[in-house]
């Protein structure tokens, strides 16, 4: 199975869910499935799996989790399936469930339950036929490419206040704001947090300096402990999350000073801590998600390191090239001028700049995979000779890793 989680944030750039997308099938190496494939999870809701997996704070703490049913599925014993709250998930459907009787009583059941529905995909010619679903729905998703979300928002507000409009696929800051500016919509979706904002002011600020400093300390070879502590220590926040750390394996020692803390952790792990906390303080005039986003690509990018033949030695190169590919957001410049700042490796420039050369393949499939462009990752897979459940692992792994990391803070 193929899982990912795509955010969906609010005026303030605040991530306020997460839709669940999930394939069970490599349609590609199975062509006979095209024609079904609205029936893939027939018999279950994938997302429900995966929620029972990881648990419902890993994957969003306090936040609501869309997980899409089809026309089949919706009819399954969803509350067995599901073991997490009710009012915590939204049931996201779509056109492949038809505005007839039968699908109409069961979602007015499924609204008893507990459940919030909302509805993407749905064409405006649609609307008046959709007209009982919509009443049920908690939200509607619009696609502003395909639809004149302004017009839309009228529509809703008058026949149907009681649906949040939730607007997707933008791809830029500036639609964004445009958007924002206008008003009237509760969420957002797209890969405009994804984009840097390269007009007005780009200059590094100091402790940022600071924080790039670090980072190219430690990934130079045989760094020096000292001076890494030294630079750790003009930054508080830095120097509490040092101490945390330390803390869980100096049971019955004092620590007696930041370079006598740096020291118990010693080069390699102090490596593996400043690569993710610096990121952490780093990104943190950012959204959190890309924060979320750039340690999620870097362990994944990782774990998929044998799927790819690549060495054991080229793993820490895949962290860092997932770690970096967000520094031209972080930076809000091009990704050639934010790699000037850090010292990388050639094979990481040349992944994250020209999008060539070994690692690149992992970074390409990295990315295509957290938008959930399934017909590409399958692709993708066919061509590195990759098991769906390979991946699906190294994504669950990725996820939990990221859940650990923050819940020992």
């Amino acid at each position: 199975m193929l899982v990912t989680l795509i955010p969906l944030f609010d005026e303030k750039m605040s991530v306020q869910a997460y839709s669940l997308f999930s394939q069970k099938n490599n349609y590609l190496l199975n062509p006979s499935l095209q024609g079904t494939g609205q029936n893939d999870g027939a018999v279950d809701i994938p997302g429900f799996e995966v929620i029972k997996m990881v648990g419902l704070e890993a994957l969003a703490t306090g936040k609501e989790i869309f997980v899409t049913a089809n026309n089949i599925s919706v009819f399954s014993d969803i509350n067995f399936q599901c073991q997490a709250p009710h009012e915590r998930l939204v049931l996201l459907i779509d056109s492949t469930i038809p505005p007839e009787e039968m699908y109409i009583n069961r979602l007015r059941e499924l609204k008893g339950m507990g459940y919030k529905l909302a509805i993407r995909k749905l064409e405006v010619h649609s609307f008046e036929a959709y007209r009982e679903i919509l009443l049920l729905m908690d939200y509607i998703f619009l696609d502003h490419k395909k639809v004149d979300v302004s017009k839309a928002k009228i529509f809703f507000s008058n026949l149907y206040p009681n649906v949040r409009i939730c607007v997707v696929n933008i791809q830029t800051q500036e639609i964004f704001e445009k958007l924002k500016e206008e008003g009237g919509y509760q969420l957002y979706e797209g890969e405009f947090y994804r984009v840097p904002v390269t007009k007005g002011e780009t200059e590094v600020t100091p402790l940022k300096i600071n924080y790039i400093e670090l980072l190219n300390m430690v990934n130079a070879p045989d760094f020096d402990l000292t001076k890494a502590a030294d630079v750790i220590g003009r930054d508080t926040a830095l120097v509490i999350s040092l101490l945390k750390m330390v803390n869980t394996m100096a049971v019955n020692s004092e620590i007696t000073s930041i370079r006598h803390a740096a020291a118990m952790l010693g080069q390699r792990e102090l490596k593996k801590w400043i690569n993710a906390a610096v990121a952490n303080n780093l990104y943190a005039d950012k959204p959190n998600e890309v924060t979320r986003l750039s340690l999620l690509r870097a362990k994944f990018a990782e774990n998929l390191a044998p799927m790819f033949e690549i060495s054991r030695l080229q793993t820490s190169e895949l962290f860092l090239m997932g770690l970096f590919s967000v520094l031209d957001l972080i930076l809000n410049t091009s990704m050639e001028e934010a790699l000037k700042m850090v010292k990388v490796s050639k094979e990481i420039s040349d992944a994250l700049i020209d999008h060539k050369g070994v690692l690149a393949p992992v970074l390409e499939f990295v990315l295509q995979y957290e938008k959930a462009d399934w017909q590409e990752v399958s692709r993708l897979m066919i061509l590195q000779e990759i098991e769906m459940e390979q991946v699906y692992t190294a994504y669950m792994q990725s996820l939990q890793w990221y859940c650990d990391l923050f819940s020992k803070e």
